[in-house]
């Protein structure tokens, strides 16, 4: 009898999308399937049991099994044969979805076998592992690919970790600073003089010890009629000489240089912070190498403050650059406690606070905080001498008695025109030559763009070094605390090559050793 030609097909072509479907998914096959001969010659191999789910079943050439006709067997082919039959059954789906892929002999009944065309091998792709359902293209046009998140055009420079690189900055640094103790200890030993007594028993770090040993009090006249008193001297060194001398069984001297040693090792991690924070880890390591072979380095092994002042001072800058205010401006009171110079620290405070204020049209309550912090420990300091003494200009008095005073510059180009229209024109020439690197080392560092706290500062250290009419060799000296002058050479020596920048810094080293020497066992520290 004629067959049900509206009976479902034996094997429908997969409709790979809802757009191909227009009644909606496919029915799913049942539970269990007949066997069904594929064609002359071809083996019956049982059909898979049970719905199949996923990119299997919604596959290219899905096999759909009903009630009357039994489900076909798909072979397995292999992967290039299977791209190519998914993509000639996504071409011609929409008519395979109308028509059945097989033809049933005429002069059979539905009880009959059902021999079914054979299907070509290399068109029946194998079951695939299950992925994710495939949407509709309405849906996968409509809805946005997932991308993962950009990381930023452009990221803060050195804001990675700052302990990263802080092992090689500490060893280089002490390294330079072993090398110039080693070359003064030589030479000390050849030349029959004690070191110690050199790095902690004479010039300012006297004073130091007088102040920690019976407070302040004491002061000289010399026969010029000049009146030198120890209230020049800040307090916060004397006071960790004393409270260091107490605890363990060492004077005050011993611990002065104790302080001092430590503080070189917090002040060289400082500088290595503010220069990673601003140029990267490399340039924060060769900057903390830089700063302990400076010409005046052999200081920094000496019981004096310039340790204990760029210490403070450098890690306040790194807080400011981080926009911790309250931690900057409490390090600035320590700072103003330990050396008049404070005033640039607490000048780069007050100049960045302003132009934050400025920039976000607001005052945040932290950043009034540090600002008002600041300026404490300096001005607390100055009171003090003026209450002691019963003058309020007292402390400046002070200071123009040990030859201190502000002229702007005044006497340090009269000493510069001496030398040059006296007896040592050469000398003079030299000092030129060593304003004009200073003011180019100046210019390098505006050009740079430092951040505004960083430049503030140096540019208000170097003021401060150079306006007074204090004794001239002393300003190297001065101008030591001001260590981001050597960034700019620092970002220039991590561009050579490893070798070459170990070989730079070894003989800065060693000049800046053997000047040490010269220095602690000939005329003095400046």
């Amino acid at each position: 009898m004629p067959l049900d030609r509206t009976a479902p097909p034996a094997r429908a072509a997969a409709v790979p999308d809802e757009a191909a479907r227009p009644d909606g998914p496919p029915p799913t096959a049942p539970a269990a399937s007949t066997r069904a001969p594929a064609g002359p010659g071809a083996p019956s191999i049982p059909a898979q049991a049970g719905p199949r789910t996923g990119p299997a079943a919604a596959g290219p050439a899905r096999a759909q099994a009903d009630p009357g006709v039994p489900d076909a067997h798909v072979p397995s082919l292999p992967v290039p044969a299977r791209r190519r039959a998914g993509r000639r059954t996504r071409r011609t789906a929409p008519a395979a979805a109308q028509a059945p892929t097989g033809h049933i002999a005429s002069g059979h009944t539905a009880a009959d076998p059902v021999p079914v065309d054979p299907v070509p091998a290399a068109s029946i792709p194998a079951p695939r592992p299950p992925t994710a359902p495939a949407l509709p293209r309405s849906a996968a046009s409509a809805a946005p690919a997932p991308t993962a998140p950009r990381a930023p055009a452009t990221a803060p420079r050195g804001r990675g970790r700052v302990g990263a690189g802080v092992g090689a900055a500490l060893l280089g640094y002490a390294a330079t600073r072993i090398v110039g103790l080693a070359v003064l200890f030589a030479a000390a030993a050849a030349s029959g003089e004690d070191a110690w007594h050199r790095l902690m028993g004479r010039w300012d770090a006297v004073w130091y010890v007088r102040v920690a040993e019976h407070g302040y009090g004491h002061q000289t006249t010399l026969p010029d009629g000049a009146v030198h008193s120890d209230l020049a001297f800040f307090p916060l060194l004397p006071a960790l000489e004393r409270a260091l001398s107490a605890a363990l069984p060492i004077g005050a001297a011993p611990a002065g240089l104790a302080v001092a040693w430590a503080a070189s090792l917090a002040a060289a991690w400082g500088v290595y912070a503010v220069g990673a924070h601003v140029a990267g880890r490399r340039a924060g390591v060769a900057l903390a190498v830089l700063w302990g072979v400076y010409p005046t380095a052999f200081v920094q092994s000496m019981a004096y403050t310039e340790t204990l002042f760029t210490a403070f001072a450098a890690w306040s800058l790194y807080a400011v650059l981080r926009g911790r205010w309250v931690p900057a401006g409490g390090l600035a009171v320590l700072a103003g406690l330990t050396r008049p110079s404070a005033v640039a620290l607490i000048a780069a405070l007050v100049v960045t606070a302003l132009a934050t204020a400025v920039r976000e049209r607001r005052v945040a309550p932290d950043l009034a905080a540090g600002v008002l912090l600041a300026p404490l420990g300096w001005v607390a300091y100055v009171v003090y001498v003026a209450v002691r003494t019963g003058s309020p200009t007292a402390y400046f008095d002070v200071q123009a008695g040990w030859g201190n005073r502000i002229d702007g510059g005044a006497a340090l180009a009269r000493f510069v025109w001496d030398l040059l229209t006296g007896p040592a024109p050469l000398a003079g020439a030299g000092l030129l030559a060593a304003f004009a690197v200073l003011g180019w080392a100046v210019w390098l560092c505006v050009r740079q763009r430092q951040p505004l706290p960083v430049l503030v500062y140096t540019l208000a250290v170097v003021a401060v070094s150079l306006v007074g009419a204090a004794y001239f060799g002393s300003r190297p000296r001065l101008i030591m605390p001001a260590f981001p002058l050597l960034l700019p050479a620092a970002v220039a020596l991590v561009r050579l090559r490893t070798r070459y920048a170990v070989a730079v810094l070894a003989a800065a080293a060693s000049a800046s050793a053997v000047y040490g020497a010269f220095t602690l066992l000939g005329p003095g520290p400046p």
